[in-house]
């Protein structure tokens, strides 16, 4: 674990240094407050400060509010070294945010148990930290393929259509379904089903660019949001993804599974207001000629779509 020392007097800095580097710890030392909290604004700031109160500038208090109202995903665990002993004055210390606090002069051996205790302490914050990351995760994506679930795409619509606004640019939904889904289920059973739409939901995460969206929309449809400079950009971006998915069957266990997808695409400037349901509407009828007229194709809206819903998978 690394761990930042601050004290401005030299011997205590080197003292309590020493005592950690012995210990096993990583030690970064520094005389100030100020350039302790350049350090702890770091991406990969130490999560454990041993910080004196008494310092020319900023104090050790000032630092502990500072780094409270700014407070980072992970948490920071401060150790206050101290010289005052009246009971008022280590109140204020721990109502500044420190988590302890050490009167000097002190023992080695009870900062070495202080410091287990705090490393304890950030342990259960850190798995405290991952549940949450974890659960997060299970709340916005899809458990098989691991892309956005429905609701979390419909989100990431919604922030696509406010970036389109903010850049003039055109706003994309690619509606899509996988051909003949529904034959791969009967005749192989679901899990090779699974196995389709975890391939196809790969190969499509790997022709998009970083910053689109996609997700799964339900089934064996699949939703991505994008800005583009164009309509025909957009329906250029699909065509990538179908023959992304199309180029190569899926083998699985001696069975050849040749893929291709239908999708419809649905256009709309920023020179207005976005309507993000109209606009999945738009692309659903899309998708729906794409599928009746052939599979294995892009389709983009109509000025006047069919109100039709997309048939049943096949």
């Amino acid at each position: 674990m690394r761990v930042l020392v601050v004290d401005d007097d030299k011997m205590y800095r080197t003292l309590v240094s020493s005592s950690l580097s012995d210990w096993g710890y990583e030690v970064v030392a520094v005389d100030n407050g100020k350039i302790a909290l350049e350090h702890l604004a770091a991406e990969d700031a130490p999560r454990l400060v041993v910080l004196d109160w008494m310092m020319p500038g900023l104090s050790g208090t000032d630092v502990c509010k500072r780094l409270r109202a700014q407070p980072g995903p992970l948490y920071t665990y401060v150790l206050l070294l101290t010289a005052r002993r009246r009971m008022q004055e280590v109140v204020e210390g721990l109502d500044a945010g420190a988590d302890d606090y050490l009167t000097k002069p002190f023992h080695p051996s009870e900062l070495r148990a202080r410091l287990r205790a705090a490393q304890r302490i950030l342990d259960l914050h850190h798995k405290l930290f991952e549940s949450h990351r974890e659960l997060a995760h299970l709340a916005t994506h899809d458990p098989l393929t691991q892309l956005f679930n429905r609701r979390a795409i419909l989100g990431q619509l919604s922030h696509e259509a406010a970036r389109a606004q903010r850049e003039k640019k055109f706003l994309a939904v690619l509606l899509i379904d996988v051909d003949h889904f529904k034959e791969v289920n009967d005749r192989r059973g679901h899990q090779a089903g699974d196995l389709v739409l975890c391939e196809v939901a790969s190969r499509m995460s790997a022709a998009l660019r970083p910053y689109d969206s996609l997700g799964r929309f339900g089934g064996e449809e699949f939703l991505v949001a994008l800005t583009a400079d164009s309509a025909a950009d957009a329906s250029a971006i699909a065509e990538r993804l179908r023959a992304a998915v199309a180029v190569t069957p899926l083998f699985v266990v001696g069975h050849e599974f040749p893929l291709s997808i239908s999708v419809g695409v649905a256009t709309a400037s920023a020179s207005g207001p976005i309507e993000t349901e109209s606009l999945v509407h738009s692309a659903d009828s899309a998708l729906y000629r794409a599928k009746h007229e052939g599979r294995n194709r892009v389709c983009t809206a109509l000025s006047n779509p069919d109100p039709r819903p997309v048939a049943a998978s096949s």
